[in-house]
């Protein structure tokens, strides 16, 4: 048995009738700018979040050439809080690219588009089919799990050869006459309707082409490789104040906060090795903490604390990559999340008397 062949146009007429409000969606015909710039920013990112993230991009890069024309710190002081920062360093290079081999308009050719920086196969088929009518699928994470139970389809998802066979059972129904909005339109019933968890079978306008829900698999299926299991590490973060001003520590060009600003901060796998790092830089016995938080990147757990301190010596100071930084230069700079973070948790009531 496999899904009745009208359930692409079940899928589209429901498109039609509920598809989501999202102002990368206002222009028509559809900006591939705009496309390119929303399907980076939802890239482990929830929607509503996007939305206002997406709208103050555009006023401040509202094109590729004024992206391209853009210094990475402005770029990445933008980003701020979406997290993921390669994301938009590799939007600021692949525009580079863009005005230097393609005069500035963004490829159509899904080829060409994945040999710009930061753009896999899934954002390149959105590019194409939403923004130019090729008709190429998007294989995402919710095209993956509507097709694995719409078609009962019981191999890993995320391997190799599960990848394979739902890209091809996609290739052979994408309408050319309405490519991107059939990609969109799968997103919309993943993200809504044929969630992970507990899908919501009765509103669902492909449930009697379903096989997954004619074989009572919706909860089974898609069938997913377990997620690796998350490192946790502990980091000691120095606040140092000097006249009104924070010791802050530009990351490394690479790594995983690569370029960013934060604190002083000494990562360990015991809080107490993290603590006697910090204490051993900053040359004294650490006070008590004045902030504690727990930050989860993707694989990876970081208990964090930082420290008051009082810096006797120009240790810090006589490095490149430190500065003391004034509220009106740590607003500016680009921040990493949990810096970010910690700024925005003293500045709640406790300014005054953290910054004497």
């Amino acid at each position: 048995m496999t899904p009745q062949n009208n359930w692409v146009s079940l899928l589209l007429d429901w498109f039609d009738r509920s598809k989501r409000e999202l102002p990368w969606r206002e222009v028509k015909p559809r900006n591939p700018y705009h496309v390119w710039v929303s399907e980076i920013m939802l890239q482990q990112t929830r929607t509503e979040t996007v939305k206002e993230y997406f709208i103050r991009w555009m006023q401040q890069f509202p094109t590729v050439e004024k992206l391209a024309s853009s210094e990475e710190e402005t770029v990445l002081r933008a980003w701020q809080g979406l997290g993921y920062y390669s994301r938009a360093r590799n939007l600021l290079k692949a525009a580079r690219e863009i005005m230097i081999h393609e005069q500035g308009k963004v490829p159509s050719d899904p080829e060409v588009l994945r040999k710009l920086p930061g753009i896999g196969e899934y954002t390149a088929g959105a590019i194409a089919s939403m923004a130019y009518g090729v008709p190429v699928p998007a294989v995402d994470g919710n095209l993956l799990r509507v097709l694995a139970r719409l078609y009962a389809v019981r191999d890993d998802v995320l391997s190799t050869s599960g990848k394979k066979k739902i890209g091809t059972l996609a290739e052979s129904v994408i309408p050319s006459a309405r490519p991107g909005d059939f990609n969109e339109a799968m997103m919309d019933l993943g993200a809504d309707i044929c969630i992970p968890k507990k899908p919501r079978c009765e509103k669902c306008p492909l449930m009697g082409c379903c096989q997954a829900y004619a074989k009572g698999m919706t909860e089974e299926l898609p069938v997913r490789r377990r997620r690796q299991t998350q490192k946790v590490y502990y980091a000691a973060c120095l606040f140092a104040r000097q006249e009104g001003r924070v010791l802050l520590h530009r990351c490394p060009a690479k790594g995983l906060l690569a370029s960013l600003w934060e604190l002083p901060t000494f990562l360990a796998v015991s809080e107490e090795e993290s603590r006697a790092l910090a204490a051993e830089a900053a040359g004294a016995p650490l006070e008590n903490p004045v902030w504690s938080h727990k930050h989860v990147f993707t694989h990876v757990i970081w208990y964090m604390t930082a420290y008051p301190v009082v810096l006797r010596d120009k240790q810090f100071e006589e490095r490149g990559d430190y500065c003391w930084a004034a509220p009106e230069d740590y607003r500016r700079l680009p921040l990493c999340g949990p810096c970010e973070r910690f700024f925005k948790d003293i500045r709640n009531g406790t300014e005054t008397e953290l910054f004497r």
